[in-house]
């Protein structure tokens, strides 16, 4: 292990931070992917794949809280029990939640008639099945986590460099054919089979906020804010280069800001959660640092937290799968062109029936992790 990679904290030491801010992430995601459902809800809270709207937010926070979590329980079994056993547990671990995800997301498509599926060749099956439904949330959760398996326990360089060079093996495989292929039908979803290359950045900065977080002499907003605030700005300065590629002609330097729709059409350089863009994940990542040094200072600084979110957040898997049933339970009855006052509302019901059930199996000491 590096020289440089600190010690896990005590297994009965919890990381308030940590937990509220995955509560939330996994309240901001009830919200967005509810809410999107309806016309009357503002664009700012749906997914538009050409800018960074409030929606496009809540993925890579997923991501960034993996991050922390799997460098945080990987450095602890490595500690503990030795490299075979951390390894291991990874690998049962990314089993696990890839069967889940198949569970959860589902295979795309069908075939009318067995002549039909004897005729289809295995790539034929692989794009059709698994190209859009099956690589979401879950699906790439678990391949980014063990494709980062190699330098999760390493020091920052080689961590810092894996994730460049996964970002750049993504932009130059979009170039060679990825972009075009991910827009075609079927459509891909959060960057299609090969977004784990640039999934691997929020959660490589995740597990940079653990160790400036919890690491010898722990002091975690400077760096948290610095490297936000950095990546920010690059992941914005990078977009402005949509600019000058095809189909635009170079007239202008700088787009809008990463918060409001650009007048010039897409490419290779948006900000896209549909593309798996290295742009929109750099900002992504940046994003996520800066929002979790506002619960560093609420929930590590001022001791504040909010039970709702704890309990949210102590069962994320279960709230993911929870969430995603009673949405599309409720929005069989609750049409598109509703009030903003009924979807709300019926958002409000739907959060708090997720949160009862949660909340009872926590009081039981139940928490179902993968």
């Amino acid at each position: 292990m590096a020289k440089d990679a600190p010690l896990s904290v005590p297994t009965s030491q919890r990381v308030v931070s940590l937990d509220q801010f995955r509560g939330w992430t996994v309240l901001a995601m009830a919200f967005v992917n509810y809410l999107g459902h309806f016309k009357e809800v503002p664009a700012v809270f749906k997914h538009h794949h050409s800018y960074f709207s409030f929606a496009d937010a809540v993925m890579p926070q997923f991501l960034f809280a993996v991050g922390f979590a799997y460098r945080l329980t990987f450095l602890k079994n490595l500690e503990r029990f030795g490299i075979s056993n951390a390894v291991g547990r990874v690998l049962r671990r990314f089993i696990g939640l890839f069967l889940i995800a198949l569970i959860v997301h589902q295979l795309s498509g069908n075939v009318a008639s067995w002549e039909d599926l004897i005729k289809m060749t295995i790539p034929e099956f692989l794009e059709k099945a698994c190209k859009r439904s099956l690589f979401q949330t879950l699906t790439h959760i678990a391949v980014t986590s063990l494709w980062v398996l190699p330098v999760i326990g390493l020091g920052f360089w080689p961590r810092l460099l894996f994730a460049a060079g996964s970002g750049g093996l993504h932009l130059w495989l979009s170039f060679l054919f990825n972009y075009e292929w991910v827009h075609k039908d079927p459509v891909g979803i959060d960057g299609g089979p090969l977004g784990f290359l640039t999934w691997t950045i929020p959660l490589i900065f995740g597990s940079f906020a653990y160790d400036w977080t919890l690491g010898p002499d722990a002091k975690p907003l400077p760096k948290l804010l610095a490297w936000g605030i950095g990546l920010m700005g690059l992941g914005y300065a990078l977009s402005c280069l949509n600019l000058q590629f095809a189909p635009n002609n170079g007239s202008r330097i700088f787009l809008e800001p990463p918060f409001f729709p650009p007048s010039d059409p897409k490419n290779i350089w948006t900000m896209s959660q549909r593309a798996g863009s290295m742009t929109y994940l750099l900002f992504g990542a940046g994003f996520s640092l800066v929002t979790y040094a506002v619960f560093v200072i609420l929930c590590d600084r001022l001791k504040w937290s909010w039970s709702v979110l704890a309990t949210l957040g102590g069962n994320a898997l279960l709230a993911y799968i929870l969430l995603g049933m009673i949405e599309d339970t409720f929005h069989r009855y609750t049409p598109k062109d509703s009030p903003l006052w009924f979807a709300l509302a019926t958002w409000a019901l739907a959060t708090t029936l997720c949160w009862a059930f949660l909340r009872s199996l926590e009081k039981q000491g139940v928490r179902i992790r993968m």
